[in-house]
């Protein structure tokens, strides 16, 4: 079974066109300049294959909610899921949706029959657009949720942009975020960062502990976390808009 994600309706890819693919767990909503379904099928499979087949021989990947040890063998998509739980803090699961994100955006790209594509997978963002994009946060049921969005300026991509939630969504978070974003060069990174700095929040004090934690990593390269009526933000590539509608 499918989550229905209505936040998608609300996406407005001027110029470009959008669509969605679905392979097993993988959710992709896809903007680029033409339909490319048939070819990001064809590469979501191709990405997830070694990933499937390592997780059959490596049970403890898919369950560690810690980093484990960097397998040199392991293939490229596995090498980079760990890189970013180590630099996280995380089990290398909590980088799925983002290095997924990235893979195919990246293969897209490579084909020359786009030179724009953004892939949303889960609330997981890869942008590498020629323009300015603006990124709305839900935030499920803070009274800040759809009313403000980042601006991503086009010198700032390609870049991820994910976020975790600990009301909103099934994904596994130990803390109590209404939305934690996180902006880095790294989907899977942010992606992972995000999980992390999620597990972080319990209430308006652990803001303290979000700051901690990003400047610690300087690949992090924005963070914004609603909690309630409460915002954190930081980092110099966050640029905050209000949003008229959502």
């Amino acid at each position: 079974m499918f989550e229905i994600r209505s936040y998608r309706c609300h996406v407005k890819p001027r110029g470009l066109t959008h669509f969605r693919v679905v392979y097993k767990e993988s959710d992709l909503q896809i903007i680029a300049e033409k339909d490319l379904s048939r070819e990001s099928l064809t590469f979501l499979k191709e990405e997830r294959r070694p990933l499937e087949n390592f997780i059959l021989s490596h049970p403890e990947f898919l369950s560690a909610l810690k980093p484990i040890k960097i397998n040199d063998k392991a293939p490229p998509i596995v090498q980079e899921m760990l890189q970013a739980a180590r630099l996280a803090g995380v089990g290398p699961m909590a980088a799925v949706a983002g290095v997924i994100a990235e893979r195919v955006g990246k293969r897209l790209l490579e084909t020359g029959l786009t030179g724009e594509v953004v892939i949303e997978n889960g609330g997981d963002i890869f942008l590498s657009l020629k323009r300015e994009a603006m990124v709305a946060i839900f935030a499920g049921e803070s009274p800040l949720s759809g009313k403000i969005g980042l601006r991503i300026r086009k010198d700032l991509m390609p870049l991820g942009v994910c976020t975790s939630s600990g009301t909103v969504g099934h994904s596994l978070s130990l803390g109590r975020a209404d939305a934690v974003c996180v902006l880095a060069r790294s989907t899977a990174l942010a992606d992972a960062c995000a999980t992390a700095l999620g597990n972080l929040v319990k209430g308006r004090r652990s803001f303290d502990k979000l700051l901690a934690y990003a400047q610690g990593i300087p690949e992090i390269k924005g963070v914004v976390c609603v909690f309630k009526e409460e915002l954190f933000v930081w980092g110099e590539w966050v640029e905050l808009v209000p949003i008229k509608s959502f």
